[in-house]
């Protein structure tokens, strides 16, 4: 059920968890060919909303037995609801560092070779709520948008733009020429990311792989290396875990500075 796939899709054509089919029913940037509920749940909450607003848009709204649900089903927990729509389509990055006048100075979360798809859902989903501009992804080494994806980010993917470029280094580069900082996060920083004064400026947050972390040239390309704080036994947060921390960091930040 694929639709509309191009060179700078970023997939996410498969849409599961009433989450994330609400928000992208409600958001209306993409086309929606159909939307499968299970049967014996149509009418009731949140799947209830979900059919009214599918039938609402002339979304056609099919329903379907739990078997049939689960079979369809790209995650382990669907609750009730799958949707296919238009693929996401990535935003080009010179549209993320264009200035804006009457907007928030940009705030971009860069992923250098994320790919756990729950890790990106979870950064997507922390990105929105934090606030940011957008995300900027490599066109290697990343999480795709699977269904798992989306499911984490839970309606994230239809408010925060994503840019895919074809290497972090280069992007770094012109983050850099259009007056945006770049700091890296990474457990040997020499910086406190408490007392790092860029936050409330134009800024990008650079996040490492899962295991490990952030690669020579994005090092290199990098204003600043902060670490988070950290008191316990363990040596270093999850890249999902981390990138809250430093998401709000700079939602805080700038709210003082508001």
């Amino acid at each position: 059920m694929r639709l509309g796939a191009g060179p700078a899709d970023l997939g996410g054509d498969q849409i599961e968890g009433h989450h994330a089919v609400h928000e992208l029913l409600a958001a209306g940037r993409r086309r929606v060919k159909a939307v499968w509920v299970v049967a014996g749940l149509a009418g009731d909450e949140p799947l209830g909303q979900i059919v009214a607003l599918a039938r609402r848009q002339q979304v056609p709204v099919q329903v379907r037995s739990p078997d049939a649900l689960t079979s369809a089903a790209r995650t382990n927990a669907p609750q009730g609801v799958i949707a296919w729509a238009e693929v996401v389509h990535a935003v080009p990055l010179a549209e993320l560092l264009a200035p804006h006048v009457a907007g928030p100075p940009p705030f971009l979360l860069v992923l250098d070779g994320v790919t756990d798809p729950g890790n990106f859902g979870a950064l997507l989903r922390t990105a929105a709520c934090a606030g940011a501009t957008g995300v900027v992804i490599g066109r290697h080494r990343s999480a795709p948008l699977t269904p798992a994806a989306l499911k984490s980010a839970a309606g994230a993917v239809e408010k925060v733009p994503i840019s895919l470029v074809p290497g972090i280094p280069a992007a770094l580069q012109l983050m850099a020429k259009a007056g945006v900082w770049r700091v890296g996060l990474s457990p040997a920083g020499p910086v406190d990311l408490w007392r790092t004064t860029l936050l409330d400026a134009p800024v990008a947050l650079v996040l490492g792989s899962e295991g490990n972390g952030l690669s020579r040239l994005v090092v290199q390309r990098c204003d600043v290396l902060a670490r988070i704080p950290q008191s316990g036994a363990l040596e270093s947060l999850n890249v999902a875990a981390a990138g809250a921390v430093a998401c709000f960091e700079v939602a805080r930040q700038r709210a003082i500075q508001a």
